[in-house]
């Protein structure tokens, strides 16, 4: 018998959780309340996912461009969800639709540019 991969505590940062709370209201808005309920399920889905297997998201190549390598990276298309593990804790700092200007979405709120 195989044991279970150990958890992670998963956190939001107030802009995460924020982020999705503006993912929500704007598809409400511009589509239907049903899909942005479904978008918010399947992102949580992804959040919660991360309690397992941290490690499996890729680096943003926008970040190690500039030799960063601290951050990972995980999506429900065309989200992407960046985040960081230390220690037995994943902290999601960023919930961001991946057709934005990543560069300043990046600098802005991860390098405080």
């Amino acid at each position: 018998m195989t044991d279970a991969p150990a958890k992670f505590e998963v956190l939001l940062t107030e802009g995460a959780e924020q982020d999705l709370e503006a993912i929500h209201d704007y598809i409400a808005e511009f589509d239907c309340v049903a899909n942005a309920n479904y978008v918010l399920d399947q992102l949580m889905e992804v959040v919660e996912s991360l309690s397992r297997f941290p490690e499996r998201g890729s680096y943003p190549k926008e970040l190690v461009e500039l030799g960063i390598k601290e951050y990972r990276q995980t999506s429900f298309k065309p989200y992407r969800l960046i985040y960081r593990v230390t220690g037995r804790q994943v902290i999601i700092h960023l919930i961001v639709d991946g057709r934005r200007d990543m560069q300043s979405v990046l600098a802005r709120r991860l390098l405080g540019a």
